[in-house]
């Protein structure tokens, strides 16, 4: 590719890059430059608190992704025990992270679920309670699965739980499951990608493109769930009680 080519790529993923990271706290490259080894501790927080405690706007899979391929790279190494023991450590601490945000979201919910549902608030929407239950009754166990690879959703599946008051080791050993799959599976697509690709780690300008182009796809999916979710077609139109759709902006029989 000539160089003015590569030049006018490079241009366009910088224009490109905050509106598809949204503010600089959102882009993990920016929080590596910013603090260094101590974005693997902040890492842990910041998944803890997307899974449970009411702030589903959290990068939660760009920051998985990242922690992959720059443990891959090398440019994350909190425990010195080399890329694959360090990832092998980091997907054990950030699958607990994620389970305990959910244990925590739960208590919470079922603690204060009915005011949370009465309350009808800019983020915690009663709809978005109401599309959730449905979720569950169209899933079963496989919504708390299932939900925790979809922003936004993951929040609200956790405290739903909690609100309805769903039985405690169900909870717990689904939740188990969905941490696990959910960590496992974007840390190592991030730190195979980096392994197979190692410019990747070398090169900041590409490995800002690969955070940035696996960042589109989880905010895709949330533009087209947010859509059909918003949708008139979502509402109560049969009058049963329920909404027409769940919250993933699927139709609901």
């Amino acid at each position: 590719m000539p160089a003015v080519s590569v030049a006018r790529v490079m241009d366009v993923i910088a224009l490109a890059q905050p509106l598809l990271l949204g503010m600089d706290w959102m882009d993990p490259q920016w929080l590596l430059d910013r603090f260094g080894q101590e974005l693997f501790w902040l890492s842990m927080v910041i998944i803890f608190v997307e899974c449970g405690l009411f702030f589903p706007f959290l990068p939660g899979d760009s920051l998985l992704f990242a922690m992959g391929l720059f443990i891959a790279g090398e440019e994350i190494d909190v425990f010195g025990a080399g890329p694959g023991l360090e990832l092998a450590i980091a997907m054990g601490l950030f699958i607990v992270a994620a389970f305990l945000g959910n244990v925590a979201g739960y208590e919470i919910g079922r603690a204060i679920g009915p005011p949370l549902y009465q309350h009808d608030g800019r983020v915690l929407k009663r709809k978005y309670f109401d599309q959730t239950q449905v979720f569950f009754d169209k899933h079963g166990n496989k919504a708390l699965v299932l939900g925790r690879f979809v922003p936004f959703v993951r929040t609200y599946v956790t405290v739903v739980a909690g609100v309805t008051l769903m039985d405690r080791r169900r909870f717990f050993t689904w939740s188990a499951v969905g941490a696990a799959l959910w960590v496992s599976i974007i840390m190592l697509l991030g730190y195979f990608l980096g392994t197979a690709f190692p410019a990747l780690g070398e090169n900041i300008d590409k490995a800002i493109i690969a955070i940035v182009v696996f960042s589109v796809i989880p905010m895709a999916w949330e533009w087209v769930r947010h859509r059909r979710t918003n949708a008139p077609e979502a509402e109560d139109r049969d009058h049963d009680g329920r909404p027409d759709r769940d919250i993933l902006g699927q139709d609901v029989d």
